[in-house]
């Protein structure tokens, strides 16, 4: 049977992933160890290495596979690219944001540069499907510099709005995306 299948692995990965959070709420991302993190899932130290090569790996990994999962819904959802689905995913990236920044406030700052990263390319990747199957006479480089634009864009405004506290209202920002999408 594949490991990855097993229900017992998957069982596992979860109890430290699920132990990583938790103490990415009490802890600075820097003072968490690997003990701090097996002792909180109950496993050892070689079952956490048999999962993750550190805690940056599974940082990337909780970030990729549970916490963006729900963006990544709301953006496949989305059949076409409008102004209007683009304030929706912006409004979710937005609530994703504030989520973590509130539930890890201690930790937020040091998830930002591994946030950004998976945010722009699994943004970028569903752009460009959605870009491929509009504008099926693009080439690959005018698909791959507008999902480029959009992913980046809309991850620039959330983190600043994230920082200002502020959030812009549903005109603007679908006037905004409107000029973005021409």
């Amino acid at each position: 049977m594949d490991k990855t299948l097993d229900p017992r692995f998957l069982r596992t990965r979860k109890l430290i992933m699920e132990a990583f959070m938790e103490l990415a709420i009490e802890k600075d991302f820097k003072d968490i160890t690997i003990k701090d993190i097996t002792q909180r899932a109950t496993v050892n130290r070689a079952t956490f290495y048999y999962h993750f090569f550190d805690k940056y790996d599974l940082l990337e990994k909780v970030l990729s596979e549970d916490v963006l999962q729900g963006i990544l819904k709301n953006v496949s959802s989305h059949e076409a690219l409008t102004p209007e689905s683009l304030n929706e995913i912006f409004l979710s990236l937005l609530s994703f944001q504030n989520g973590l920044a509130n539930q890890c406030s201690r930790s937020y700052e040091a998830f930002t540069p591994k946030i950004e990263i998976i945010v722009k390319e699994e943004l970028g990747r569903v752009f460009r499907d959605l870009l491929k199957q509009k504008y099926p006479e693009w080439t690959y480089e005018k698909v791959e510099l507008h999902s480029i634009t959009i992913s980046w864009s809309l991850y620039g405004i959330s983190t600043k709005y994230i920082k200002s506290g502020y959030t812009p209202s549903n005109n603007l920002m679908i006037e905004t995306f409107t000029r973005l999408l021409r």
